[in-house]
């Protein structure tokens, strides 16, 4: 028996083995004309889906994981509700809000495109869904699609990932072009038992500019999901970019976000991740820094309730001298809640004068809420300034005791708390409309 049916046997809902070769061999038939490069890769992908082992707590990449709630028992691929289709399309440009170009997916399916601007497209970029890219624009996609991985320990899953996944965003923006509008791409859970990949594959040019946004969010409160998503950026020289991206899957969803950076020479790159949803969400970063000059920075910020987890892993690893990463990573956790970080910072011998840092910070607002911090060092030059650092502390007495003695509700006090506690990370978001939506999902959760 192959690993891929060791997982998927004795489900706890009765159902029977889904992910599994048939599942694999659909999904091939569907990309009937498909290029030769693109069906070996996902054969590759296929074939070490099923050679990798399960994760164990003994491996270090797992370490303090509840492996009990990745289970992809009964999950399939495939939508077949396309009533939800019309009922999720935005009805005006007013629901997506300012962009320079948008696309909506539901449950893997396209349902919702706001074309680029004319003057745009005259400057060579290109925004367009993966299916059509391929065909279209297979030279571009050849060189950077499926072509690297977090390496962080969800190899199992890229892997996974890598076979069944087609649908997402394709961004390229050719040297010399800045964007000033965001690109955003929404993906959307609706149909009960799915599972899906999305991917969003960013190549900007040399001394471009954009930012591009991603959303995650599921439409029914009661769905399984299990969804494995990836996004790749790579920034050339003197590029700027800015991603950012809402995780706010319904709480019975299992979640992978596996993001790399690669930033070239003189490239200034920053991430922000949101994550509000999904029962158990692992995110994986690996930003890899190949020219000189450059400067990346990755934020993330999280609310996990009730019995969620929130598994981190991440990398900055530095392959070229005179360049700077920065990490901060924030969680609030409530209830029985659970985080995990585990950052490494890793210099080569080349790679003299790095300037690095990384920091985590939980914020504990219950007794049995469990926050787990693994910062690491790896410095192979000796030419370098790098520091990390990791706190866990419940709410300050002092402060909770100053709100309420004027007269302010305790969970209203909480809540303030928490936001003064984010403020550093949300004042990053670049796009009004963005933040304004950001504060209302974390304020909504916070207040049940």
């Amino acid at each position: 028996m192959d690993q891929a049916n060791i997982m998927e046997t004795d489900s706890p809902c009765g159902e029977s083995t889904l992910l599994n070769h048939n599942a694999f061999e659909s999904h091939m038939e569907r990309l009937d004309g498909a290029p030769q490069w693109l069906l070996e890769r996902k054969r590759a992908g296929w074939e070490q889906f099923n050679d990798l082992p399960i994760p164990r707590r003994s491996n270090e990449k797992w370490r303090f994981t509840t492996l009990k709630h990745i289970q992809l028992n009964g999950y399939r691929t495939g939508a077949t509700d396309t009533a939800a289709d019309a009922e999720l399309m935005p009805k005006s440009p007013k629901d997506i809000g300012a962009c320079a170009g948008a696309f909506t997916f539901c449950d893997d399916r396209l349902i919702h495109t706001f074309a680029l601007p004319e003057s745009l497209r005259e400057k060579g970029v290109i925004w367009s869904s993966l299916d059509e890219a391929v065909t279209a624009h297979g030279d571009l996609l050849k060189e950077h699609f499926l072509s690297c991985t977090p390496n962080l320990g969800s190899d199992k899953y890229q892997a996974l990932h890598d076979a069944l996944g087609s649908t997402g965003s394709f961004l390229y923006v050719p040297p010399n072009v800045e964007i000033d509008l965001p690109l955003i791409t929404s993906h959307i859970s609706f149909e009960d038992g799915l599972a899906f990949f999305p991917h969003t594959l960013i190549i900007v040019g040399d001394n471009s500019k954009v930012s591009v946004v991603d959303n995650f969010r599921g439409r029914a409160a009661d769905t399984r999901h299990f969804i494995c998503g990836a996004a790749n950026i790579f920034a050339g020289t003197g590029a700027r970019v800015f991603y950012q991206a809402v995780q706010d899957w319904n709480l019975n969803t299992i979640s992978f976000h596996l993001n790399t950076v690669n930033a070239g020479r003189d490239a200034n790159v920053r991430t922000l991740m949101i994550n509000l949803g999904s029962r158990y969400t692992r995110n994986e970063f690996n930003t890899r820094i190949t020219g000189p000059g450059a400067n990346v920075e990755n934020f993330s910020l999280g609310v996990p309730v009730g019995e969620q987890e929130f598994d981190q892993r991440t990398l900055q690893a530095h392959c070229a001298p005179n360049a700077r990463s920065d990490l901060l990573f924030k969680n609030a956790l409530f209830d029985n809640a659970r985080t995990i970080f585990s950052g490494l910072i890793r210099v080569e011998p080349e790679a003299q004068q790095t300037d690095a840092y990384q920091t985590n910070r939980n914020l504990l607002l219950s007794n049995t809420a469990e926050a787990n911090s693994l910062p690491g060092l790896e410095i192979l030059a000796n030419d370098v300034k790098c520091s990390h650092g990791a706190t866990s502390s419940p709410v300050d007495k002092n402060q909770l005791f100053y709100l309420l003695s004027r007269g302010v509700p305790k969970s209203k006090a909480r809540e303030l708390i928490v936001f003064g506690f984010f403020e550093e990370i949300l004042e990053k978001l670049d796009n009004e409309e963005l933040g304004d939506n950001v504060r209302s999902l974390i304020q909504r959760k916070l207040q049940g």
